[in-house]
């Protein structure tokens, strides 16, 4: 794949640059202009067929899991209300950011208003968080289950299933309002180019005149307090369901119960090892080449989504049988 020419990017860049040359204060910008992938504008025809392959099966398998779970009644379960919350925060936090980022590869449309853009922070962020929290909500579901199965129904109910609910919501919600507050604030005197193909907060903030090392330790104290807690609570859950499937009399019973347990395990992964190496390559990556970390974190916002349709679809029997009914169109 050819770059490129460095000339030609600085003056693509000076193009827009050029247009506000009698604007000195950026104080409040009216539109930013998203870059796509810097040093591979010549691909971005290319690089959008795998993502937009990606965005539609995220959103097919997503938007299955909730056709299904709500057309079988025996669905109607703590678990499947949890991967239905999941179904949502994927496909909102996809939509947030593919179809801007695609109107760019592909119409060359790289303008976003200041309001947009920082609409789109919070919603990477909220939902980000959010999808975190569910993982949380889906970790403390297997441990009932596994841990105190005659009580699951009589303590995951449908009222406390709804509070987990809320509270994943509102608090993912609050904490991640200073990200926009915080980025409106700043002065932008520079420019109001950003280097990526959709709003990050970090590449938003490089661009204000001002000391901004209190959104860097926000999001820093974001991602190890919220993201980090809620992985220390799955860990927690899990330490107690793998000593309790230890107890259990035969190797038969131990690996049949562990394997209720595999995908959620497999979606924590798809979650937590995208967001971690995308925030510390954003933060602390700067001998990545610049097009190399775009690429990363416009990927890692379409990996969950992706695949946590996928592993429930292929790994819980419940979701699966119904899917096969559903295409045969055969009573089971």
């Amino acid at each position: 794949m050819q770059e490129t020419p460095l000339c030609l990017r600085v003056g693509h860049l000076l193009q827009y640059t050029m247009s506000d040359s009698n604007t000195t204060d950026f104080t409040n910008p009216s539109t930013f202009i998203l870059l796509g992938i810097p040093g591979l504008e010549a691909a971005h025809i290319w690089i959008s067929i795998p993502f937009c392959a990606l965005y539609a099966i995220a959103v097919l398998g997503n938007f299955t899991i909730l056709f299904i779970v709500k057309r079988e009644p025996s669905l109607h379960g703590p678990m499947f209300y949890f991967l239905c919350m999941l179904a949502i925060t994927d496909l909102v936090m996809s939509t947030s950011t593919l179809p801007k980022m695609l109107s760019n590869f592909w119409f060359n449309s790289r303008e976003i208003s200041f309001s947009a853009c920082l609409t789109q922070v919070y919603f990477i962020h909220c939902f980000s968080d959010m999808e975190s929290g569910i993982l949380v909500a889906l970790a403390f579901d297997r441990y009932v289950a596994i841990c105190h199965p005659l009580r699951h129904s009589t303590i995951l109910t449908n009222s406390v299933v709804a509070k987990i609910g809320l509270a994943v919501v509102l608090r993912c919600g609050i904490i991640t309002l200073p990200y926009p507050f915080l980025a409106r604030r700043w002065p932008y005197c520079r420019t109001n180019i950003i280097p990526h193909s959709y709003c990050v907060n970090i590449a938003v903030i490089k661009l204000a005149c001002a000391d901004i090392r209190i959104s860097s330790y926000y999001g820093l104290f974001d991602l190890l307090t919220v993201i980090g807690m809620d992985f220390f609570f799955i860990a927690v859950s899990y330490t107690l369901i793998l000593r309790a499937i230890f107890r259990l009399p035969t190797n038969d019973a131990r690996l049949k119960t562990f394997g209720t347990c595999i995908s959620h395990l497999c979606a924590i992964t798809a979650l937590y090892i995208p967001i971690f190496f995308s925030s510390f390559t954003q933060r602390f990556g700067h001998n990545v080449p610049l097009h190399l970390r775009v690429l990363i974190t416009s990927v890692y916002l379409l990996v969950p989504p992706v695949l946590h349709p996928i592993i429930y679809g292929v790994r819980t029997k419940q979701i699966r049988g119904r899917l096969l009914q559903l295409f045969t169109n055969k009573e089971t």
